[in-house]
């Protein structure tokens, strides 16, 4: 398989700026993506997390965004978070630099006024679909002239609910245009996506060359009781470490834990979820990245995009509803090939799912390591012929 950008078909502009940032390998999925959309052809790529994808779509999109005028947007990359938002602009901005592009983020939590002048002077727009939606409803922006369209994280994007947006704002893309979709896992919500919006893709799949990277990250599950389950955290947190992010299940969660962490254990954390403002979130990242904290208790939504180097340990500390999630959680950290510790704390009542998860990712023997058995738990004894039968209430909507 060719191993070099120049022969996979990225121009000398590029693959000098790829040098300059010490990038001089293709990973597996730029080997297999870049000939293909190179051409203009529509891809459909099933591609793990921190597997390269974004110069997968970036170098195409930038190389066929050549000559678009200013102030045109000619590239749109959608995105499900601002997190993810802004690494990718971080990604493709020095590159579009050498060609002369202008990259522009457009996503909530910032002034709108200053993100509208942005990009009206940009050629490519890297957008979450709630923000773009807004400004395309105000005619702050116009799509006519996009060439190239990339949805990123498709999955997690349908999974949050942005659907609707996303068919929206496809309705003021030109039809003539290509489209990249890259997605974590191409179920059937996604497949049907790619039905409607892409043309004949090119269908790659990554599975294989994810195996060795995900044999880099050590799964561990560690069996805990409420009582002790902060304890077993600190444990973990104690030993010999990069950054840890831990992940929790709701926003007051994610606050109450690094609080306690902080001020009971002394622990350098902060909290890191969707209520607080852009601002606060860059800021914690910031603190993050350069370790002046070093633990960053996350809910899924804003974990979701970081790519920080020196996240060795990925601790859940509430385990998620399914794989995609786990998947998803531990892939922040054994990232292009680094590698990492994934560990999950699981209280008894979560034993039995948690290791029927295990044993779906491949991670049984990891989990049955634990001593934690994945049996099922005993059928809940028939109520007696005397006692009278009740109708389970059915539970009210969540708002």
């Amino acid at each position: 398989m060719q191993s070099s950008f120049p022969a996979l078909g990225v121009n000398a502009a590029l693959t000098k700026a790829l040098a300059a940032r010490n990038i001089e390998t293709p990973f597996p999925i730029q080997r297999l993506v870049l000939p293909d959309a190179l051409a203009g052809l529509d891809i459909l790529a099933e591609s793990p997390t921190g597997s390269g994808k974004t110069l997968a779509f970036g170098l195409p999109l930038l190389q066929r965004t050549l000559g678009a005028r200013a102030g045109t947007a000619a590239a749109l990359v959608l995105v499900p978070t601002r997190e993810l938002a802004a690494q990718v602009v971080a990604d493709l901005e020095p590159l579009a630099a050498t060609l002369h592009l202008r990259v522009a983020p457009v996503y909530g939590g910032t002034p709108i006024p200053a993100q509208i002048r942005r990009a009206a002077g940009a050629q490519i727009l890297v957008a979450t679909p709630g923000r773009l939606h807004d400004l395309l409803a105000r005619r702050a922006l116009r799509l006519a002239g996009v060439r190239v369209l990339v949805l990123d994280e498709a999955d997690r994007m349908l999974d949050m609910g942005f659907k609707p947006q996303v068919d929206k704002i496809l309705r003021e893309v030109p039809v003539n245009r290509q489209t990249m979709l890259f997605s974590a896992t191409v179920g059937p919500v996604v497949a049907e996506l790619a039905r409607a919006y892409t043309t004949n893709p090119v269908h790659v799949r990554l599975a294989a060359a994810a195996e060795p990277a995900d044999r880099l990250v050590e799964h561990t599950f560690v069996a805990v009781t409420a009582e002790d389950k902060l304890d077993r955290l600190v444990e973990q947190l104690s030993g010999e470490r990069g950054l840890a992010l831990v992940f929790v299940r709701t926003k007051h969660g994610a606050d109450k834990l690094a609080r306690k962490l902080l001020r009971q254990h002394d622990v350098a954390s902060a909290a890191m979820h969707g209520n607080m403002s852009q601002n606060a979130r860059e800021r914690t990242l910031a603190h993050f990245q350069s370790g002046r904290v070093s633990t960053l208790v996350a809910t899924d939504l804003a974990a979701r995009g970081l790519d920080v180097d020196d996240i060795t340990h990925v601790i859940i500390y509430d385990p998620p509803a399914g794989a995609d999630d786990y998947v998803h959680r531990v892939g922040r950290t054994g990232r292009a090939g680094r590698s990492g510790t994934g560990v999950t704390l699981v209280l008894p009542e979560q034993q039995h799912d948690v290791g029927l998860l295990a044993a779906r990712l491949g991670h049984a023997e990891a989990f049955d390591g634990s001593g934690m058995a994945r049996s099922r738990p005993a059928p809940p004894s028939r109520p007696s012929a005397a006692a009278p039968h009740r109708r389970r209430r059915r539970p009210a909507a969540r708002a």
